[in-house]
């Protein structure tokens, strides 16, 4: 039968470096399935915010059904689960589509999810300010997220996005617990 992503992997885009690359139709599914946040890492226009959008719909419906204590840990177990899952997701991913390629999009959904745990379970406001944060971090690459797209493998793939995550949750606490008390 072959791979269900093929048809939508040949209709967006062909493969960078067919000498150097298999074609992504060979890439084994769960990886791919995985590494691309569920298929969005194929949308031909910003994969990253893509995937780092529907972490953040994903965490607002969660944050609809359960307490903020809840949340944070439902939160942060889905960190750590996809956090190892995108780094065996990438590794195994790297011969067919090369190293960090735009498709893979789970390291930008792990980055969301750490700057949500800055945020109170239904805050429409500050979950959308964690997103930009986050996409801001992200693509600035400041204070050393660059060095982490340095390190080999699927380690490197998530550590930048870890790092960014990082920047915009403390930005985030700072402003939620600093800087609005200051206001009231």
């Amino acid at each position: 039968m072959g791979n269900p992503l093929h048809v939508p992997c040949i209709l967006l885009t062909l493969p960078m470096n067919a000498k150097r690359y298999r074609y992504r139709s060979e890439a084994p599914f769960l990886p791919a399935f995985i590494g691309s946040g569920f298929g969005v890492g194929f949308c031909p226009l910003g994969p990253g915010t893509a995937g780092a959008f529907l972490a953040a719909l994903l965490w607002y419906v969660m944050s609809c059904f359960l307490a903020d204590p809840e949340l944070k840990l439902a939160t942060l177990a889905l960190v750590l689960l996809f956090y190892m899952l995108g780094v065996w997701a990438a590794n195994r991913l790297s011969s067919y589509w090369g190293e960090d390629p735009s498709r893979v999009v789970i390291d930008e959904m792990v980055g969301v999810w750490i700057t949500l745990l800055a945020v109170p379970a239904g805050h429409l406001w500050y979950a959308i300010a964690a997103f930009v944060l986050f996409r801001f971090f992200d693509i600035v690459k400041p204070m050393g997220v660059r060095l982490m797209e340095k390190m080999r493998g699927g380690t490197g793939v998530m550590m930048d996005d870890v790092l960014a995550g990082i920047y915009g949750f403390m930005v985030l606490y700072v402003v939620q617990n600093i800087i609005v008390p200051l206001w009231d």
